[in-house]
């Protein structure tokens, strides 16, 4: 089989042999094909049930409203945690927030986090987040009721999901599945998390936030049962002016670690969930919308937005109704629960694929001007899972990494007769048994 044939392949600048590792982790595959779209479909349906999950709705009742879904949502995270021999640590992050446009007044607004601890190296973590919260046509409206199926309790039931799966494995990094509170109101629970991840000084390498992954009938008419947006920022929002004037001397526009993120998650992805395609969207989101992703970029985290192709509005943020015909509302039969499990999957391969992985690499640079060769370097991790590291490049104008050599476990790599003006350069960490952490872009443009 191709992923157990050892090749030896001259690597490093200094001529250093290594071993290849294997091509592909089959493990992957098993994990892509465990989500259940039966269970997902359950998951929503409870969801579904508390009527409204409306951030300012009902807290006290045990089956209406926003406390009750979180309550059910923390009940779930514990009984995962039970039949994996309590692997999870189950916790409530959350604040008061007022004064605000959609909150005016005191409100809570908690999101419930469950974290599976790596072996390894429990500090690096990579996180999968779908949101409580639900609405209907008026932001402030708490009472009436607000179903929100596929916006976002499609994205959060494939959370609990990745957790059910994932939890049957063990990993070096940790991972971290977060249903987050307060999205329609303003992005809140997301900015309470990622604060607390700053203050507990969490290294968190990846943000996968899922809103709406059980649509494939857009208003458009178009039906697409087999492909997911990847929505990524181009340039850092935590970038400061002295590394904005580097990256426009040197580039990195489109070499975030976001953006590098999201091509991780377009390559396995698509390696290891047969049948599927990811489109990678250049925007941070949707033209002049917003998602719980974006209070992590802001805090310097990684962070992409996963999502169907084509939207119905019909079914987002409405009155249920039906007006000459035509029916309003984000009701239960309009998810396609099939797709939100291989949605699901693309989640799992990613995040398992990065937990089993090596960090990405620290403090890589490059160097190459007049110059018909190009040199990396970066500093070498000491994980004991590391075997090396692969060298990627493209063209300037390629959407994904075209290109790659591996390494060894070296920290300095020279790509002879490869000009530097006329390519992209990247890094990755590659585990002994295959799996790679994203590519890492030279500079404070590209780190993670």
């Amino acid at each position: 089989m191709k992923h157990l044939v050892t090749c030896l392949l001259l690597a490093g600048s200094a001529g250093a042999w290594a071993q290849v590792p294997p091509a592909e982790d089959l493990r992957l595959y098993e994990i892509a094909s465990a989500p259940s779209a039966e269970r997902i479909a359950r998951d929503i349906e409870t969801l579904v049930e508390f009527g409204t999950r409306h951030s300012l709705s009902e807290t006290v009742s045990d089956d209406r409203g926003i406390g009750a879904a979180r309550r059910w949502i923390e009940a779930e995270f514990n009984a995962i945690s039970e039949r994996c021999g309590n692997c999870l640590e189950v916790i409530r992050i959350g604040d008061t927030v007022s004064g605000e446009e959609r909150i005016p007044s005191p409100a809570e607004i908690v999101s419930i986090v469950a974290i599976q601890r790596g072996s390894g190296d429990p500090r690096r973590m990579v996180m999968m987040s779908g949101d409580i919260d639900s609405r209907v046509s008026d932001p402030m409206n708490r009472l009436s009721d607000s179903p929100g199926a596929n916006d976002n309790a499609s994205g959060l039931a494939g959370t609990l999901e990745a957790a059910r799966i994932l939890t049957q494995y063990q990993f070096p990094g940790t991972i971290v599945y977060a249903a987050l509170a307060g999205e329609e109101q303003g992005l809140f629970g997301g900015k309470i998390v990622a604060d607390y991840a700053q203050d507990q000084r969490w290294n968190l390498d990846a943000v996968l936030n899922n809103d709406m992954i059980g649509n494939i009938a857009g208003i458009n008419g178009r039906i697409n049962n087999h492909s997911l947006r990847v929505f990524s920022e181009g340039v850092r929002a935590a970038e400061t002016p002295e590394e904005a004037t580097l990256r426009y001397r040197q580039g990195g526009e489109v070499d975030s670690a976001s953006r590098n993120l999201a091509r991780y998650v377009q390559r396995v992805g698509e390696q290891y969930v047969i049948g599927m395609d990811l489109v990678m969207v250049y925007r941070l989101d949707r033209f002049g919308r917003g998602g719980h992703h974006r209070p992590f970029n802001a805090a310097g985290f990684p962070g992409v937005r996963i999502m169907e192709v084509n939207e119905h509005y019909d079914r987002q943020h409405q009155d249920l109704r039906t007006e000459d015909g035509r029916r309003y509302g984000d009701t239960i039969e309009f998810v396609d629960f099939e797709f939100a499990a291989r949605a699901t999957a693309v989640n799992a391969v990613a995040l398992a694929a990065m937990a089993w992985a090596p960090a990405p690499p620290d403090n890589v640079t490059i160097e190459g001007m007049v110059s018909p060769s190009t040199t990396l370097r970066w500093t070498p991790g000491d994980d004991p899972q590391l075997a090396g590291y692969r060298v990627y490049w493209r063209d300037t104008s390629a959407p994904q990494w075209q290109r790659s050599r591996y390494v060894g476990k070296v920290g300095e790599f020279r790509l002879e007769n490869v000009v530097i003006d006329n390519h992209i350069f990247g890094v990755a960490a590659v585990a002994q048994d295959g799996n790679e952490s994203p590519v890492v872009f030279p500079g404070p443009a590209g780190r993670f």
